[in-house]
């Protein structure tokens, strides 16, 4: 995601950038876990994800929340999980914006562009 030259690497600038979303990410988590559980559900999540930009359905909160639960743990997600689910958000996210040219919310691709955008987000957000 802070790979402008996607070449595997992040220079200082980039890592500083990093370093300052997840800070954000961070305090909004910590808004929404109102219980401080240390989690949040799906509807705390379709919130925060709504107020960084994204109108997502409650339906796909709970998909996410679904995916990116640690099973045997409380249910919802911990932080290190919602960065992840930022993470991933928002590189994908770039990649839809970068072929809808025309900004309508719809693009059209081909199975190899699609195969190709989502490698790109997953590997890059894998550890």
């Amino acid at each position: 995601m802070f790979d402008k030259t996607r070449s595997g690497r992040m220079d200082l600038f980039g890592f500083s950038a990093l370093w300052e979303f997840m800070q954000r990410w961070r305090a909004l988590f910590q808004h929404y876990d109102r219980d401080r559980s240390g989690c949040i559900s799906g509807t705390e999540l379709q919130q925060a994800l709504a107020q960084m930009g994204y109108n997502l359905s409650p339906q796909f909160s709970e998909t996410l929340v679904r995916r990116f639960s640690v099973p045997g743990s409380r249910p919802g997600i911990q932080l290190d999980r919602f960065i992840q689910v930022c993470t991933q958000l928002q590189t994908m996210t770039q990649v839809f914006r970068e072929r809808d040219t025309a900004m309508t919310g719809n693009i059209r691709i081909n199975y190899e562009d699609f195969l190709s955008g989502v490698i790109f987000s997953v590997f890059n957000a894998l550890p």
